[in-house]
């Protein structure tokens, strides 16, 4: 009987340790915590059919990635990223959604990239 009990007791451990670990490498906490110190991450799956998400300046944005073909490959063509909430981007400047695109353009180098709206308006605007 106490053989029993310490065998449960040693899986209950287990687990807690187990759940605590899988809590502190979440990947949408690292977003989170990006997002409230204000620096540059992306999350990004390696499957093209799957968004990716990035938070620059405490605004997060989403991706939506496309698959098309290149000269040599079929690779990822075209990109259309949103800011998850309009009033988070307040304050941002042109440079910083170049910079966005940037690192884009490291992880997807043929991309084009497609801001919606209000972003495209405001990138456009002479």
């Amino acid at each position: 009987m106490v053989w029993l009990l310490r065998l449960v007791l040693l899986l209950l451990i287990a687990f807690i340790l187990f759940v605590t670990i899988k809590f502190l490498l979440k990947p949408t906490r690292k977003l989170e915590a990006a997002r409230k110190h204000k620096r540059f991450l992306l999350l990004d799956n390696d499957e093209v059919i799957k968004n990716f998400q990035l938070t620059y300046n405490g605004a997060v944005f989403t991706g939506e990635k496309y698959l098309g073909a290149t000269k040599n490959a079929i690779d990822v063509v075209s990109i259309s990223l949103w800011p998850n909430q309009n009033t988070s981007i307040t304050g941002m400047t042109k440079e910083d959604f170049y910079f966005i695109e940037e690192k884009i353009h490291e992880k997807y180098p043929v991309a084009e990239i497609h801001w919606k709206s209000p972003i495209h308006e405001f990138l456009h605007q002479k």
